[in-house]
């Protein structure tokens, strides 16, 4: 069974929207674990408009399942997560700006410095992985690296499905075949939502994890947080 990973950064954006502490994020983390959750994630960004970086150490001892926590690898981000070493390391290459992720990483033009900070965290070890776009280059760059999973970015599939393009599939399932092949886990995330991630699970061999945040979030609102989490896993089977 794919294990699920709820991104939190969005009920920490609610709460920070009126300064206090509702929705606090630590007994959200509690309760999706609670309901099933088999991993809690977090994406702080150096201008801590979401997931604090406080949040981050607050939530260590409450995480159970797995500890997940996405990032650009700058100063700062690498002191924080070799302090609090969770479960796992996501390396993102977002902008400081950036509303959201939008690309993975360049694999090959960035071997060198993927390299060291991989190897860092593997000396402290922290599970890694790296996010990357479904392009087989790509993974065979990533392998070089050192990492130990790759997390293929959704977004390209999740649009192209919401259009009634099936095919969109074929590149992610190609790069999840050859990552297998090489000794490379498989993650994924981004756009991945109730409409989406059966058919994307079904057709992507070996996926070990995926992290949702946003829409899963969203479905919440109409559905109950602790069903639409019943309803990830039960799709993931």
């Amino acid at each position: 069974m794919t294990k699920l990973s709820v991104n939190i950064n969005k009920i920490a954006t609610l709460r920070n929207s009126r300064g206090g502490d509702v929705p606090n994020v630590i007994q959200f983390a509690k309760d999706v674990q609670r309901f099933g959750a088999e991993g809690v994630t977090i994406h702080p960004r150096p201008d801590e408009r979401h997931i604090r970086y406080q949040d981050a150490y607050d939530l260590k001892p409450v995480v159970h399942t797995e500890y997940n926590i996405e990032g650009n690898p700058i100063t700062k981000f690498m002191d924080m997560v070799l302090e609090i070493k969770p479960t796992q390391v996501t390396l993102v290459p977002d902008g400081i700006n950036a509303l959201t992720s939008n690309a993975g990483w360049d694999a090959i033009k960035n071997k060198d410095f993927l390299t060291e900070v991989i190897s860092e965290f593997k000396r402290n070890n922290i599970r890694t992985s790296i996010f990357v776009d479904p392009d087989t280059k790509q993974i065979e760059g990533a392998k070089l690296t050192g990492t130990d999973r790759i997390e293929l970015y959704t977004e390209g599939f999740a649009h192209q499905y919401s259009l009634g393009n099936n095919e969109a599939i074929k590149p992610y399932a190609t790069c999840a075949e050859l990552a297998n092949k090489i000794g490379l886990g498989v993650n994924a995330g981004h756009d991945l939502s109730l409409e989406n991630i059966k058919f994307f699970k079904d057709n992507i061999p070996g996926l070990l994890e995926v992290s949702i945040g946003h829409a899963l979030i969203s479905e919440s609102l109409y559905l109950g947080i602790e069903n639409v989490v019943n309803m990830y896993l039960n799709k993931l089977k």
